[in-house]
């Protein structure tokens, strides 16, 4: 189905209607039931409150991931306060949404019984109903503990989405807002659009408004926090723009390692090849689990679903090689490297080989960064979606599937900043541990604002150095040198206890679970891109970060999206390739000289260009171009 105007329009009414009602639903449970007030910012003591005990317990855990909040926030009065449960209520809106939309995919898609589609009258809450009876309570009751199960089934794979301990999904609607969202979930007109996979992405796009970043833009010229940030540079790609530079960066380095032979020629419609075209194919062709792809502004992964459509071609085509000509035809040092058999050894058969596929790009090829949470959630699903409908075509059942694991999306948030828990964790670390986390968390501190532009492998090396110190050159002497990947495998399991000891203290488990994504983080910035490709922030830089930005990228500090490409540059191998979508404008500007010398052509040369103009990317008035650089070897 082609998502034209009229389609969008249908969507982007249900997503602000439905945002309209969780948003009014969760602002009023905070101020009745548990006594937050984000017009005001004030906190009720929590011994005024006349709660049962679970409410009791919920109105306690509010408080806690406020507290968590609280401490990544600049102040700490009224209205600190107001942001942050302004906050906290717009997560709960949409991780909601985003749970209910990603259960009527999985719907349109067979993996799940109906079970929104329908509402209370659903064939799998009917089943649920007979077996649990009246001890559920009423209707809606037993409804609410039926959905969060269901959650509870896929929140291995999907914590951020499915995790119903997670801090933005605490709360769930009443009946009275329930019964008018399922009946704006379940529109005659919108139900065809569940079953495509750009549904989700679009949901994403329309939960902020137009307005919303139109006022933003007016208030300020440059964003003035991470939130305005995403919010103001959240513009849909469209698919032809996905695949030609898909097509010119993955699709075109398979080709020429390949020699051309590879079905990728005919399949990739935007492949700027020549007829005749047949380069000479590399001495061992790259096995395909060490070939890397990053998105770093990475949304809803639009770049990222298309990537996986030619990873598996490149895969099938990968086993037809290693079939032909032996084990020894893919490139034993990256396998070697990698800790990887060949694919024969690893397999007892093609089909074996092939089951295993889906799971296999999940877990090395697909990477992504964003500083908006709403996209780990967005990003993380629609890439499981996909893994999901790869098996139903290839007709593997759902016993047969192997476990996705939570792959490489990366939400870049706050490390955690309670004084009071880093003291206690550091308690239970080597003294040299606990002073190499703290200085790490300091150095993480911008991740919010800057993401994946804080070049954090090139601190941590140094910070590394300085902690052990003298300790090292001792333990060089008796060959026990230790590295960051054996100090990192040490905290995070000191984390993983840290949690489950803190288990009483629901901000213990924040804690830890924000030290471990900036470990993610981290694990992402040390490795080296074959291919990055990306519709990056663009304009002016935010006030905080401007001096920090200026410093670190001099060449390209007059535009977030020339620092982006300048960083996707520098996290690639030599012949990686960079696709972007971008303004126009940077290409000719003066302003932009020293980043065209320096960066463009110093760093990288010019591979494909296509002139798009006005009116590419939904709302953005920016005339557009697409482009694809390669770095220099």
């Amino acid at each position: 189905m082609a998502f034209d105007d009229a389609t969008r329009g249908r969507l982007q009414r249900f997503v602000t209607d439905a945002r309209a009602v969780l948003t009014k639903e969760f602002a009023k449970q905070f101020q009745q039931d548990y006594g937050l007030d984000p017009e005001s910012g004030s906190v009720a003591a929590l011994e005024s409150l006349e709660l049962d005990d679970q409410r009791l317990e919920t109105a306690r855990i509010l408080r806690e991931i406020l507290g968590h909040y609280l401490a990544s926030s600049i102040g700490q009065g009224a209205e600190a306060k107001k942001a942050v449960l302004d906050r906290m209520v717009r997560e709960q809106a949409f991780t909601t949404l985003n749970r209910l939309a990603a259960l009527r995919m999985m719907e349109a898609r067979g993996l799940v019984m109906e079970c929104v589609a329908k509402g209370y009258q659903s064939k799998a809450f009917q089943l649920y109903q007979r077996v649990t009876g009246s001890a559920l309570g009423e209707t809606g009751d037993a409804y609410r503990v039926f959905l969060l199960s269901l959650c509870g089934l896929y929140s291995d794979d999907l914590p951020a989405l499915f995790d119903r301990h997670y801090p933005n999904g605490r709360l769930f609607p009443r009946e009275p807002a329930l019964l008018p969202l399922l009946d704006l979930i379940n529109a005659a007109d919108i139900e065809p659009l569940w079953g495509e996979d750009e549904t989700i992405g679009w949901v994403y796009q329309y939960f902020n408004s137009k307005d919303e970043r139109r006022a933003m833009r007016d208030a300020s010229q440059a964003p003035r926090n991470s939130r305005e940030l995403a919010v103001r540079n959240q513009f849909f790609t469209p698919r032809y723009v996905v695949e030609f530079l898909v097509d010119n960066t993955l699709g075109r380095l398979w080709f020429n390692w390949t020699g051309g032979l590879t079905g990728l020629r005919d399949r990739c419609q935007y492949l700027l090849v020549k007829p005749d075209e047949n380069p000479e194919p590399a001495r061992r062709l790259r096995d395909p689990r060490t070939i890397k792809l990053l998105d770093p502004a990475c949304g809803s992964m639009h770049f990222g679903l298309y990537a996986f459509d030619l990873f598996l071609e490149i895969y099938r085509e990968a086993w037809a090689w290693e079939q032909q000509h032996g084990p020894g035809v893919l490139d034993v040092s990256t396998q070697t490297q990698a800790g990887f058999k060949p694919l024969c050894h690893t397999y007892a058969n093609e089909d074996a080989f092939l089951r295993d596929v889906p799971r296999l790009i999940i877990e090395h090829n697909i990477h992504g960064v964003d500083i908006d949470p709403r996209a780990a959630q967005i990003a993380s699903l629609a890439l499981w979606l996909r893994v999901q409908r790869a098996w139903h075509e290839a007709g593997v059942r759902a016993d047969d599937r192997p476990l996705v694991g939570r792959g490489h999306v990366v939400a870049a948030v706050a490390p955690p900043a309670e004084p009071d828990l880093r003291r206690s964790f550091m308690q239970e670390l080597d003294p040299l541990d606990a002073e190499l986390f703290e200085k790490a968390l300091f150095m993480l501190k911008g991740l919010p604002e800057l993401g994946i532009l804080l070049q954090v492998e090139k601190e941590l090396p140094r910070l590394t150095e300085h902690v052990y110190g003298k300790v090292f050159d001792l333990l060089r002497e008796r060959g026990r040198r230790k590295s960051w990947a054996q100090i990192e495998t040490d905290l995070r399991e000191a984390l993983g206890g840290f949690a489950r000891a803190a288990r009483a203290t629901y901000q213990g488990r924040l804690f830890s679970i924000d030290a471990l994504q900036g470990l993610r983080l981290i694990d992402l910035t040390q490795a080296r891109f074959d291919v990055v490709v990306m519709n990056p922030p663009f304009g002016a830089l935010a006030a905080d970060t401007k001096d920090e930005l200026s410093k670190v990228y001099p060449k390209s500090k007059n535009d977030l999206l020339a620092i982006f490409v300048e960083r996707g540059l520098g996290l690639l191998r030599g012949n990686g390739r960079l696709g972007a979508i971008t303004s126009r404008t940077c290409f000719f500007l003066s302003s932009f000289q020293k980043w065209r010398e320096h960066v463009v052509l110093g760093m990288a040369r010019p591979e494909t260009m296509a002139d798009l103009g006005l009116g590419v990317m939904d709302d953005a008035l920016v005339e557009a171009a697409a482009y694809v650089l390669e770095k220099h070897s």
